[in-house]
């Protein structure tokens, strides 16, 4: 009896909510009255709405109302700006006279008495509801089946602070926000050039976030506009909370390690990109910025190598590079070494090492996926914890526990090693993605290496390669410039050339405007 009772209630609720949408393409009402109780009703109402009803007029009063939701509207801005010049100032204006008619009131209210800068006319409860739930103040007159909706925003935002995930020594130090239009002001601050072109959508069916995206009209390759708007268009979802939310919907590759989208909370790495003719997506909401396409070696790049000098640079990155290999490679090598191939170690490290394992229990794979687990368990607990414990939790639990475990048997000091040497190379990634990437890599490969010892670390190196090969980003190959090997944009991959010798943007990103030097002015001397 009860199953049957739910089975009711839940089929009356979803056919409430599919009417919905019905509902919001009725016209207003020209009494102000039924407007009121059906706003009410759509909001279900909603404690947050604030409604507030005045007379317009001195001579023959007509009523007004206007609704906001709390929390989302600067109420000084409406006392100062609307309020008052609706209700005093209309009041002693000698125009009172004439303006008699409910017609030509609103006339005159739109022309001359509302004073900001952001005014919509709306007609029907989609369009009041759109402009409600976005922040703005709705006004209602009595006797009009329209309304004003007034640009009064003043929800409480974070101000622009210095990145939390992408530090740099030299360079700016602005991060974006959660806002997307302070987000679009910090790009444009850094591009004043008219061909930075901007398209918003709204996507989510229930919470209709903004996104935009952003690029330099003539640089970029149309292609890859026309393809991120196809696929953005084929989003339908009821929500999007994040940049995450787009980037899974729209990525060229679901079941891959690797990322197929940058990720990016500095303007200044953005204005980069596009200037490369990426396009930026901007998703409100969010500090972090999507570009794409994204390549293999953007994730080796940070902001900072184009602020140094090239040739320090170019060794910050190469160490980036081996670092790669340390953080995926290092404790399977180990493993790979210790347990098949001993004649490659040298003599004296060997008798070290057989010591230090001789009262070992577990064998080479066991003691590092101990350790590897230990470690990652205590990488999330620092981040998940307070920043003042995270941080003792981090370094203290690390030390604590590598020396207890040593000190009863459980692992050498070695592996204690490998494993921190390992951590170490996985910090210096700019790209937490890529981190992310080889910290599920590195397991796959420990598990090749106890199987087949080195030959098992080669293979899984193929097919590695192989993988990275065969993926895309928005049409470009993954691994450009490398394969396919473009000489030209060798300048900017392992190493960096000096900013004069880079005189062409990327070749498979960009096909149209290659050149970022005019080549009919004259070029400094270099020698002298």
């Amino acid at each position: 009896m009860m199953r049957q009772k739910f089975k009711k209630t839940s089929s009356t609720n979803k056919r409430d909510i599919t009417n919905i949408s019905s509902e919001y393409e009725v016209n207003l009402s020209n009494e102000l009255e039924s407007n009121k109780k059906e706003i009410y009703r759509l909001l279900g109402n909603s404690s947050d709405l604030v409604t507030r009803e005045f007379q317009l007029g001195k001579i023959r009063p007509i009523n007004a109302r206007i609704l906001f939701l709390d929390g989302l509207i600067d109420k000084e801005f409406i006392q100062n700006y609307l309020l008052n010049p609706l209700i005093n100032d209309l009041r002693e204006s000698k125009s009172d006279e004439k303006v008699l008619d409910v017609q030509e009131l609103y006339q005159f209210i739109k022309d001359f008495t509302i004073t900001t800068a952001e005014l919509a006319e709306i007609k029907n409860f989609k369009g009041l509801l759109e402009h409600l739930l976005a922040g703005d103040t709705i006004l209602l007159i009595d006797g009009i089946a329209k309304g004003f909706a007034v640009g009064a925003r003043g929800a409480k935002e974070r101000g622009v602070e210095e990145p939390t995930t992408q530090k740099v020594v030299r360079g700016p130090k602005d991060s974006f926000t959660e806002t997307i239009s302070v987000n679009i002001a910090l790009i444009r601050k850094r591009i004043k050039d008219p061909n930075l072109w901007l398209e918003s959508f709204a996507y989510g069916r229930k919470t209709k976030t903004k996104v935009t995206i952003a690029y330099i009209h003539g640089i970029v390759n149309p292609r890859i506009v026309d393809e991120v708007k196809a696929r953005l268009a084929k989003i339908d979802i009821d929500g999007i909370l994040e940049s995450g939310y787009i980037e899974e919907l729209i990525e060229d590759e679901t079941y891959t390690p690797f990322p197929t989208m940058f990720n990016t909370e500095r303007p200044d790495a953005v204005s980069a990109a596009l200037l490369e003719g990426k396009v930026a997506i901007l998703v409100d909401g969010t500090p972090f910025v999507l570009l794409v396409p994204a390549l293999f070696v953007d994730f080796f790049q940070a902001s900072e190598d184009y602020y140094q000098r090239s040739d320090i640079s170019s060794l910050i990155r190469l160490l980036r590079y081996i670092a790669f290999f340390l953080a995926l490679l290092t404790p399977s090598v180990y493993i790979a070494l210790t347990t098949f191939h001993q004649e490659m170690i040298p003599t004296t490290l060997l008798v070290s090492l057989a010591a230090q394992r001789e009262g070992i229990p577990f064998p080479a794979f066991v003691e590092a996926l101990l350790m590897e687990i230990t470690f990652e368990l205590l990488r999330e607990a620092g981040i998940r914890l307070p920043t003042p414990i995270g941080s003792a939790i981090s370094i203290v639990g690390a030390l604590v526990l590598g020396q207890a475990a040593v000190d009863a048997g459980i692992v050498s000091a070695t592996m204690v090693i490998v494993v921190s040497l390992t951590a170490i190379s996985s910090f210096i990634f700019p790209s937490y993605s890529l981190a992310i990437s080889v910290r599920m890599l590195r397991f796959p490969f420990m598990v090749m290496a106890a199987t087949f010892g080195l030959f098992g670390i080669f293979i899984g190196l193929i097919i590695l390669t192989l993988h990275l090969t065969s993926l895309r980003s928005f049409g470009i190959p993954y691994l450009s410039p490398f394969a396919p090997f473009i000489a030209e944009d060798q300048r900017d991959a392992v190493f960096r050339a000096p900013r004069w010798a880079q005189k062409k943007r990327p070749r498979l990103i960009n096909q149209r405007n290659t050149r970022r030097e005019n080549a009919g002015q004259p070029q400094p001397d270099r020698k002298g």
